[in-house]
């Protein structure tokens, strides 16, 4: 191997191909999920306690700008990760694993995502 060879640390000058882009968002997504499990767990336990406990999660996801962007982005993530996973499934099983079919998967998750993500928006708010 080279060792004089030129090495390119700085990732903001890396032009990622758009599925790998979209791998790494799956894999992001993930990890939002699974903290996000925290805001979750307390809503469900907040709500599961008593009858004024219900009312005040009822309450804070329907009037809370804060709670009812936490809910969006879980929501969004949660959204992007079943799609980008079945993109995942589908190359499993051996499918758009060329160069030309894996950039239109890496596409058509993108574009279904972002509808579905804007509709649990609209659908949220």
């Amino acid at each position: 191997m080279n060792k004089n060879r030129p090495v390119n640390l700085d990732l903001r000058t890396i032009k990622q191909p758009l599925p790998a882009i979209t791998s790494i968002l799956h894999r992001v997504t993930g990890v939002a999920l699974f903290f996000g499990a925290i805001f979750m767990v307390y809503t469900l336990g907040l709500s599961l306690e008593s009858p004024q406990g219900f009312a005040e999660a009822q309450e804070m996801l329907q009037e809370s700008f804060l709670a009812k962007l936490i809910a969006w982005g879980l929501v969004s993530a949660l959204l992007y990760h079943f799609f980008a996973g079945i993109k995942h499934l589908i190359m499993d099983a051996g499918f758009c694993e060329e160069l030309e079919s894996g950039q239109r998967a890496a596409k058509v998750t993108l574009v279904v995502a972002v509808v579905a993500i804007l509709l649990a928006g609209v659908w949220i708010w």
